[in-house]
């Protein structure tokens, strides 16, 4: 495993971050890992300070306009649909393509505008889109895509901002939720320290494995 327990920033740095999906697994836990350190704004579909739906262009746009001048943006959500090849339609990969991959996408084109110089943008893939399993092409399309536009927009990012991209395996809690056994997960706790590495660190257009 990494050893994520240095970073780069001074120990009294702290940075305004902006969490979208803090209500989900993964978003609690990173939410637990930055309060207290940083000031953490959350938002997500529902129950959170801010609301945002990633499938509306619009939507992002007026949660940005919302939060004001940011130091980094970490996304923990979007949704995506586990179905045999043979099943999918056209609208199942227009809601994976539309909600995880656009939506994360676009976050990162109106995020840039609201960032410091030497801000940080982190986005969430999924371990899909290295191994595959049968019923998640769907998934490891849409993981792999947003993989390969954050190693290309990390290129074009302005002012010194850095674009990443965290590819965790299964979280355990959801195996728990799911009944399925825990042999090939990880707890959100643990994956949460690859999004703190990606906001304290000094890396871009990577891909963080927890």
């Amino acid at each position: 495993m990494p050893d994520w327990t240095k970073n780069n920033l001074p120990q009294d740095f702290s940075m305004r971050i902006l969490i979208i999906g803090a209500t989900g697994t993964i978003g609690k836990a990173i939410v637990t890992s930055l309060q207290g350190k940083h000031e953490v704004l959350q938002a997500s579909r529902q129950g959170s300070h801010f609301s945002v739906d990633l499938t509306d262009p619009a939507s992002i746009q007026a949660l940005i306009e919302q939060v004001g001048v940011l130091n980094a943006i970490v996304s923990a959500a979007g949704e995506t649909r586990l179905k045999p090849l043979a099943g999918l339609t056209d609208q199942d990969f227009e809601f994976c393509i539309g909600s995880k991959l656009m939506g994360q996408v676009n976050l990162i084109r109106y995020g840039l505008q609201a960032l410091t110089d030497n801000g940080c943008i982190t986005v969430t893939s999924g371990v899909l889109s290295q191994k595959p399993i049968p019923g998640g092409s769907a998934v490891s399309l849409t993981n792999a895509g947003l993989e390969g536009f954050v190693r290309a927009a990390a290129l074009e990012a302005p002012r010194g901002i850095r674009i990443n991209v965290v590819s965790p395996p299964w979280v355990n809690e959801t195996l728990l939720s799911l009944g399925m056994p825990l042999g090939n997960g990880l707890p959100a706790a643990t994956v949460a320290q690859a999004y703190v590495h990606s906001l304290e660190g000094t890396m871009t257009g990577e891909v963080l494995y927890p």
